[in-house]
């Protein structure tokens, strides 16, 4: 081993070391080795040191002393201020200071009392203690004079029934025994006590700092931090407020200590969920509260999604609705429609089984004599909204369907056969259609208000979905006016104002369905001339305040916070065709989804409510009409119609041309025919077999329209 050991030369000027024959400013020049090596060795053990403290086993370890050393701090602390608040006035002033900041003076003034009779009972304890060393002394006496007396008369007795006089002494000798025996075992006890005596206080200084959970966060085990679906508590709440970042908040909660949750109402089970009122400290503001609900429901361990701010009715106060954790994940029930075969609707005085409310509760909502406007982002399930309405209203006879769907891709095909009208396309000439259908919806509602006093009309609702298309439609007209536009030469805009201003009085009813909503594709006179506005998921405050209005968003509605795709179907209404909760301006609902099938059993069941129903798949031009053929295509497949029948039929399938008819006109168009209307039952009636009698024997030149 020797034989390889190759010297080192040190140049005496440099101080370097190098190989024989190197020269000292070659790559060959090292350091001393007595040098190099401390460095290598302080490496070494700086590396293993950084490794040692970043490993997770101590890290783990630092959390359990950290954790358990905080445990006992933490309860001597809580032990202290309990001692503390048990001999002095701390936890009365506290609960004045409480009730001063949440604003009740009464309550305040109720504490006060409590600490002054507090007080006054401490010092007449004070006072007795000052007398105590001299009662003491007295009652010392006494029991000593007392206690001997009685143990010499016992011991006179005892030495009379012995015959003995020395049991006159015996009960003092064995009371001096038992004392002797009891220093006996406090000598030999005293030790072990005085040893474990510490130990055991520690250990309950630990045992109230574990309940209390006094460690931080930090220290704590991983499953204990993450505290995300825990059940809510008052000091959840308190503390979740106090966090906010609001520092007239935290300052106040500061003072109130324990008593934060004087801020608090009841908590009560609503729904999947539970709900409190947080009456505000002074100084806090309900906008300030609402604008941090992320932070806010992060942490009480809830998702964005499942905390709900609203406004109540009294001052200074927030409601919170907090759901369990993952619970507006899961599906509602399906709908009343689609369970129960014989249910009916009421367009006057019922209310549609819509879904359910943030509480559980049904959510019914009544369309008596309401304009409604639905929107929301694409594929958010608006369509379906729309038509689940229409499909209960269906279900009452009476109520009669025109339906513009500008998409057209077959979500209303089931209606064919129960609406009058039913237009399906996303083209320019449907949108024509579309607003022809409107402004016969006017003439119709014009047709109404012109009727006699105490005239009774069947509802007529006028269904457009996509309504944006129509609305941003280029198309223009003959007379050089555009269909589309939000001024006041669109055709379309136009009609949907007038049925908005006026057709409510006559029941002549518009819904629309929209995406996206702007200024361009939604004026802000057509959305605010709805009475019922529901908004599905949207992308921004503004466009939900297009949707809803600022009242419902300054209120608390918030559908610009609904999850895109997570959020389908789910839907913020303002309208007072729904309860609200008092104080509230708009309500959140979970509605039932009807697929496209179970539509179609709905609405055939609603087709069997009714007979005679043709549907027109275009809005008839007023001036190209044939009274005769028309008559013949309202009767269907009846054998014979009643008159009166036959002008409503008329009137819905061209408003323009028949909405003004009256009997004599249906007589003067039929009179020569050998169609005219005949009694039957008492009463007069249309056959069809005469009507098809009279179009097959007609010339082909001339008609029943040219004779007029």
């Amino acid at each position: 081993m020797t034989d390889n050991v190759v010297p080192l030369f040190k140049d005496p000027t440099t101080g370097t070391y190098t190989l024989p024959g190197d020269t000292p400013d070659t790559p060959a020049a090292a350091a001393a080795p007595d040098e190099g090596r401390p460095v290598r060795r302080w490496n070494r053990t700086a590396r293993g040191l950084r490794a040692a403290v970043t490993s997770e086993r101590t890290r783990t370890a630092a959390r359990l002393v950290a954790r358990h050393g905080l445990y006992v701090i933490g309860g001597t602390r809580i032990t202290a201020k309990r001692a503390w608040d048990g001999r002095t006035g701390s936890r009365y002033e506290r609960m004045i200071r409480a009730a001063e900041a949440a604003g009740n003076f009464e309550e305040a003034k109720e504490w006060e009392d409590r600490l002054t009779r507090f007080r006054a009972a401490r010092h007449h304890r004070r006072m007795d203690l000052l007398k105590a060393p001299q009662d003491a002394v007295k009652s010392a006496g006494y029991g000593a004079g007392l206690t001997a007396g009685g143990l010499l008369l016992l011991g006179i007795v005892l030495a009379i029934a012995n015959k003995d006089a020395s049991w006159i002494l015996a009960p003092i000798n064995a009371v001096i025994g038992v004392i002797g025996a009891i220093v006996y075992v406090a000598t030999i006890v005293w030790g072990p006590v005085v040893t474990i005596g510490p130990w055991l206080a520690l250990l309950t200084l630990w045992q109230v700092g574990r309940q209390r959970q006094t460690a931080p966060q930090w220290a704590l085990p991983a499953q204990q931090r993450d505290d995300s679906g825990a059940p809510i508590t008052p000091s959840i709440v308190v503390t979740a407020l106090r966090d906010l970042g609001i520092a007239p908040m935290r300052k106040a909660i500061k003072e109130m200590g324990d008593a934060g949750a004087a801020m608090l109402g009841p908590i009560r089970i609503a729904g999947c969920g539970v709900e409190v009122d947080v009456t505000l400290p002074s100084g806090v503001s309900t906008k300030e509260v609402q604008g941090r609900r992320r932070k806010l429901a992060e942490n009480l361990g809830r998702h964005e999604h499942e905390v709900f701010i609203t406004l109540p009715t009294a001052a200074r106060t927030v409601r919170l609705w907090i759901a369990d954790s993952g619970a507006l994940d899961e599906p509602i029930g399906p709908s009343p429609l689609t369970t129960d075969d014989t249910l009916k609707a009421d367009y006057k005085s019922g209310r549609a089984p819509w879904g359910q409310d943030l509480r559980g509760d049904a959510a019914l909502i009544s369309l008596y004599q309401r304009m409604l406007l639905i929107t929301g982002l694409s594929n958010q399930g608006k369509t379906a909204a729309l038509r689940a309405l229409a499909l209960w209203l269906a279900l009452d006879r009476t109520v009669e369907f025109w339906i513009a769907d500008l998409k057209g891709v077959g979500d209303w095909d089931m209606f064919d056969g129960l609406a009058t009208t039913l237009i399906q396309g996303p083209t320019d000439e449907h949108v024509i259609d579309a607003t022809e259908m409107l402004e016969a919806g006017v003439a119709e509602m014009e047709r109404r208000i012109q009727a006699p006093p105490g005239t009774t009309f069947p509802p007529l609702v006028l269904v457009v979905d996509e309504a944006q298309v129509a609305f941003m439609c280029p198309a223009v007209g003959d007379d050089k006016r555009p269909y589309g536009g939000f001024k006041a030469t669109s055709r379309y805009f136009m009609a949907a104002r007038k049925i908005h201003n006026q057709g409510r009085a006559v029941d002549v009813l518009l819904w629309e369905g929209t995406q996206d909503p702007t200024d361009q594709n939604l004026p802000k006179l057509v959305r605010e001339g709805a009475h019922t506005r529901i908004s599905l998921a949207l992308g921004t405050e503004s466009q939900a305040r297009m949707a809803l209005g600022d009242k419902a968003v300054n209120g608390g509605a918030a559908p610009h916070l609904l999850r895109q795709g997570l959020d389908k179907g789910t839907v913020v209404v303002a309208s007072d065709g729904i309860t609200i909760p008092a104080g509230q301006a708009s309500i959140t609902v979970r509605t039932h989804y009807i697929d496209t099938d179970t539509a179609g059993i709905i609405a055939d069941r609603a087709k069997a409510l009714r007979s005679g129903i043709v549907t027109t798949h275009a809005v008839p031009d007023a001036d190209e009409h044939d009274p005769l053929a028309d008559i013949l295509t309202v009767l269907g497949t009846d054998t014979r119609v009643l008159t009166q029948e036959v002008l409503k039929r008329l009137a819905a399938l061209n408003g323009k041309a028949y909405g003004p008819w009256s009997f004599i006109d249906l007589k003067r168009v039929l009179d020569g025919t050998g169609a005219e209307p005949y009694k039957s039952d008492g009463r007069m009636v249309i056959g069809r077999d005469r009507i098809t009698r009279a179009l097959t024997n007609r010339p082909d030149t001339g008609s029943a329209s040219a004779a007029e």
